[in-house]
C-alpha cells in the first residue's frame, strides 16, 4: 500500500484583516501530504518542484512527518512558486494580488520508480494535461485516483480537464467550481453529472466542498451531507481545501478501503483537519497535532449532527 501526492509547493504572502505573513509555507502538495501523514505516514511520497530558496524549516517539517521528498525537484538558482492573496473581512472572499509561477512555470512531473505503483494517488491543482501525464507514467492503476481543479482550468482547459477526468474515479471541487463546470444551479444535479464524467468502474466519487456549510459526498448512487466544524475564529483559510483532501485520502489509505462507509468517515476526517488548518497561518495549524486531538474533534462533530427519531410519529 502506498500514497502518492503530486502538486505545488509554495512560499506565499498572506494578508487577512487581522495579520499578514511573508514566505508562508503553502501549495497543494504541502497541505495534502501533511494532512495525510497523520493517518498514513508509511510510503507517502510527494512529487513537485521548488527553488533553492525553499527553506530548511520546510524540509525538516516533511522529515518530522516521515514524508518522502525524494520526488521533489530543486531547481538550482530558481525561486519557489509564490501566491500573494488578500482576504476580506468575511474570510470567504479573497483577492489575488500576484501569482509568481517561478520554477513551477516549467514543472513537468517525473515520477520516481519507487512511486510508480501507488495504491492511492492525489493529483493536486495543476494543469490537467500534467495530471494526465502523471497517470500515464504509472505502472498500474491506483485503487483511487483523486483529482482537484480550479476555475482557471475549467474555463481555459476544459477539454483537457474532461479527458483527465475520464481516467480518474474521484473528484473534489468546491461549489462554485461544480456549478461552473456543469452550468447548473443545483449542486445535486451537478454532483450526479460530475460522476458521469469519471472513469467507469466500481466506484465513482465526487465531493463538493461548501466551505462553512460543509460538504456533499456522491458515492455511486449514494449521497451523504456532512456538516462543517463551527469555528469561532478563522485566521487563514489558505490550504483548507487541500488539507481536506489530505485528510480524506489519508484515512482511506490507512483503511485500505474505498467503501461508502469509509468514504463518509473520510469526509469527516477531512473536515476536521481543514478546521485545524484554518485556526493558524499557513501550515501551522496542522504541523503538531496529535491523533487524540483529531479523534476528539471527529467525535465532537458527530455529536453536532446526531439526533434520535421520535417514536410513533
Amino acid at each position: 500500500m502506498s500514497l502518492l501526492v503530486v502538486g505545488s509547493l509554495a512560499l506565499d504572502i498572506i494578508e487577512t484583516p487581522f495579520a499578514a505573513r511573508q514566505d508562508a509555507l503553502g501549495g497543494s502538495a504541502t497541505f495534502i501530504s501533511l494532512a495525510a501523514s497523520y493517518f498514513y505516514p508509511e510510503n507517502l511520497g510527494v512529487v513537485g518542484v521548488v527553488g533553492e530558496d525553499f527553506p530548511e524549516r520546510a524540509w525538516e517539517l516533511f522529515r518530522q512527518r516521515e514524508i518522502d521528498t525524494s520526488g521533489i525537484e530543486v531547481v538550482p538558482g530558481g525561486k519557489t512558486f509564490s501566491w500573494h492573496g488578500r482576504y476580506h473581512y468575511d474570510m470567504n472572499t479573497r483577492d489575488t494580488i500576484a501569482t509568481n509561477l517561478n520554477v513551477f512555470a516549467d514543472f513537468k512531473p517525473v515520477i520516481p520508480a519507487k512511486f510508480k505503483s501507488p495504491s492511492f494517488l492525489v493529483l493536486g491543482n495543476i494543469q490537467p494535461d500534467l495530471q494526465l501525464d502523471v497517470i500515464r507514467q504509472l505502472d498500474r492503476k491506483p485503487r483511487l485516483t483523486l483529482l482537484d481543479t480550479m476555475n482557471f482550468w475549467i474555463t481555459g482547459f476544459r477539454d483537457g480537464l474532461e479527458n483527465t477526468l475520464r481516467h480518474t474515479n474521484a473528484f473534489v471541487l468546491n461549489d462554485s467550481e461544480a456549478r461552473l463546470l456543469i452550468d447548473h444551479p443545483s449542486l445535486i444535479v451537478a454532483g450526479r453529472r460530475l460522476q458521469e464524467m469519471l472513469a467507469p468502474g466500481d466506484v465513482r466519487i465526487v465531493v463538493i466542498k461548501k466551505g462553512e456549510h460543509g460538504a456533499l459526498l456522491f458515492y455511486n448512487e449514494h449521497l451523504f451531507s456532512a456538516p462543517a466544524f463551527p469555528l469561532e475564529d478563522i485566521f487563514d483559510p489558505t490550504g483548507a481545501g487541500d488539507t481536506f483532501m489530505g485528510g480524506f485520502i489519508g484515512y482511506l489509505a490507512k483503511r485500505g478501503s474505498v467503501s461508502y462507509e469509509d468514504c463518509k468517515r473520510a469526509v469527516i476526517y477531512g473536515t476536521v483537519l481543514a478546521s485545524y488548518a484554518c485556526s493558524k497561518f499557513s501550515t501551522e495549524g496542522i504541523e503538531n497535532l496529535t491523533m487524540e486531538q483529531i479523534v476528539e474533534r471527529f467525535r465532537h462533530l458527530r455529536t453536532l449532527s446526531a439526533f434520535d427519531l421520535e417514536e410513533n410519529v
